[in-house]
């Protein structure tokens, strides 16, 4: 594995070392849809000094976790079948449920917190396209790449190049994320008030726990999944 350092990008980062996704999210810096850049530029743009912040995350050992595995190494159809089962599955789970709560809410509370209305549309439409990416990796990228990993040559496919359905779950991946800023940004960070009822606060912890886990899942696709298949892909042309 290569060392990391300030020019290493914050996907790689994370990548080798997947403890250090809370220390990123404590930082507020982007390692799933922004796990591109580097870490030198992620810091400049926090303001932040980059070599002490490497010197911390090189520091920095992993806690107990229930999922130890580090997903880079990982055979691809099994790195496939831990993101559908576990992060589709929590996604299928929970964006119905916040939809309840969404408009419960608003319903109670929307004459005092005006934002609530945008809270709600923001959500639906973050929950339609989470939920039409995810039937596209299940039916189109994922068995492309399944077939990549068990064959000993080249898979032909409708897609031409795997790059090209990747490219368009990168752009949506993007698209996730804003909506998830603007959720945060319109909740303020998701601080329960002070009128707040159970389920208004069940709805901020919902929308706080679908963001933490899909910045996880967007950087296990981004920054593990979509570059070794490229790679796998190159290599079998």
């Amino acid at each position: 594995m290569p060392t990391l350092d300030a020019t290493s990008t914050v996907g790689d980062w994370v990548s080798q070392r997947p403890h250090l996704a809370a220390t990123f999210e404590s930082l507020g810096i982007d390692y799933c849809c922004g796990g591109k850049q580097s870490l030198a530029q992620a810091c400049a743009a926090k303001g932040l000094d980059a070599q002490s912040i490497a010197r911390v995350l090189a520091a920095t050992t992993p806690a107990p976790a229930a999922d130890p595995r580090n997903w880079a190494d990982a055979p691809l159809p099994d790195l496939i079948e831990h993101i559908v089962q576990t992060h589709h599955a929590f996604l299928r789970e929970q964006l119905p449920r916040l939809t309840l709560l969404a408009e419960k809410v608003e319903a109670a509370h929307g004459q005092n917190h005006r934002e609530l209305s945008q809270v709600r549309q923001t959500y639906a439409g973050l929950r339609a396209e989470l939920e039409q990416h995810m039937m596209k990796e299940e039916q189109i990228l994922f068995p492309i790449v399944r077939a990549m990993a068990t064959s000993r040559g080249p898979v032909q496919s409708h897609c031409g190049s795997v790059a090209n359905p990747i490219r368009q779950m990168e752009y949506e991946h993007d698209s996730a994320g804003n909506a998830l800023a603007q959720l945060r940004q319109l909740t303020s960070d998701y601080t329960v008030p002070a009128d707040a009822c159970p389920t208004y606060r069940a709805m901020l912890q919902g929308l706080a726990a679908v963001e933490t886990d899909l910045h996880q899942h967007i950087h296990k696709e981004n920054n593990i999944l979509f570059p070794r298949a490229i790679q796998l892909e190159q290599a079998k042309a």
